[in-house]
């Protein structure tokens, strides 16, 4: 039994900071790279482990340096792993260049033999957990997890970005559905963020939807109030990863009973101190950290259009 088991992506990233982003046909000096550990889900799952959490992460390696990377660093974390390894297959790998402003623009390349599928996952890896987490990338095999964990009981947690094929069917059980700035619109071919978020919930009978917003924070709709929180303002070195240390955050909260507001309130000071270091999982703090920066550290300006909560 653990706390959290996270089911979806990792991936090697090499992170490539810019003085300025590379003009088309251009060709710019870099001075340094560095290769650290990434991905949705697994990181989300080791930040979770970090403060304290029992977790566990079902995925897909393949048989290269990538994978030792990966298996040393959910060793070292403590991380209880369920990995199945494909002989001659290439780990995931992302190209991250970074901007002055901290902006990150990513360059993927999996290998289709890597996708994680129906057949790989164990019912018993999955139901003896309090919450589950999903990236929806490997769509089929989150559907399936997702659809165990509803019959379980069991709290289910996404960060979706896109909208791939089978995605709608995944959504049909998921309980907090915590997306990107433009996934509501383009799912539920609506204009506008709040009438999306108001649709999506009605539609797939989510308890909470709600979208990040970078600077911005996160704008959170559960039915009977819209709630926004705005980002911590903090020096900005690399916004990789922010998200997915953001779903760690609600996580967090979810299982410790927190209210709504706390939860996102965390979220967002959690992703605004990771993205003061450089990589995906880079500033990973203490929960004592965060709440001191919740204490102390100024906020972005509340969107003009986003009424305050009761």
């Amino acid at each position: 039994m653990v706390d959290l088991v996270g089911v979806g992506l990792n991936a090697t990233d090499t992170l490539i900071p810019l003085s300025t982003f590379p003009a088309r046909g251009s060709k710019l000096e870099y001075r340094n790279a560095s290769v650290m550990p990434g991905g949705q889900a697994a990181t989300t799952v080791v930040a979770c482990q970090t403060w304290g959490l029992s977790t566990r992460y079902v995925g897909k390696l393949g048989e290269d340096d990538a994978a030792r990377l990966h298996r040393n660093a959910f060793a070292r974390a403590g991380v209880e792993v369920q990995l199945t390894t494909v002989p001659g297959a290439a780990s995931p790998q992302s190209l991250i260049l970074v901007d002055e402003g901290g902006e990150r623009t990513v360059l993927c390349r999996r290998d289709e033999r890597l996708l994680l599928q129906p057949r790989d996952l164990r019912r018993e890896w999955i139901i003896n957990s309090r919450a589950l987490h999903v990236d929806g990338y490997e769509t089929a095999a989150a559907t399936v997890a997702a659809g165990w964990a509803r019959e379980a009981g069991i709290p289910v947690i996404a960060d979706l970005d896109e909208p791939y094929e089978g995605v709608e069917k995944l959504i049909e059980s998921i309980d907090y559905l915590i997306v990107s700035r433009d996934f509501p619109c383009r799912l539920m071919e609506e204009s506008n963020l709040e009438s999306a978020l108001r649709r999506m919930q009605r539609r797939f009978g989510c308890r909470l939807t709600a979208a990040t917003l970078g600077e911005e924070g996160v704008l959170a709709w559960d039915g009977r109030q819209l709630l926004h929180r705005p980002a911590y303002r903090v020096p900005v070195v690399d916004t990789t990863g922010a998200g997915d240390i953001f779903h760690a955050g609600f996580i967090y909260g979810l299982l410790h009973g927190w209210g709504l507001e706390r939860q996102l309130d965390f979220s967002c000071a959690a992703a605004a101190m990771n993205c003061m270091a450089a990589g995906a999982r880079g500033a990973i703090q203490p929960v004592r950290a965060i709440d001191e920066l919740m204490a102390t550290t100024p906020r972005y300006q509340r969107l003009c259009d986003v009424p305050a909560a009761d």
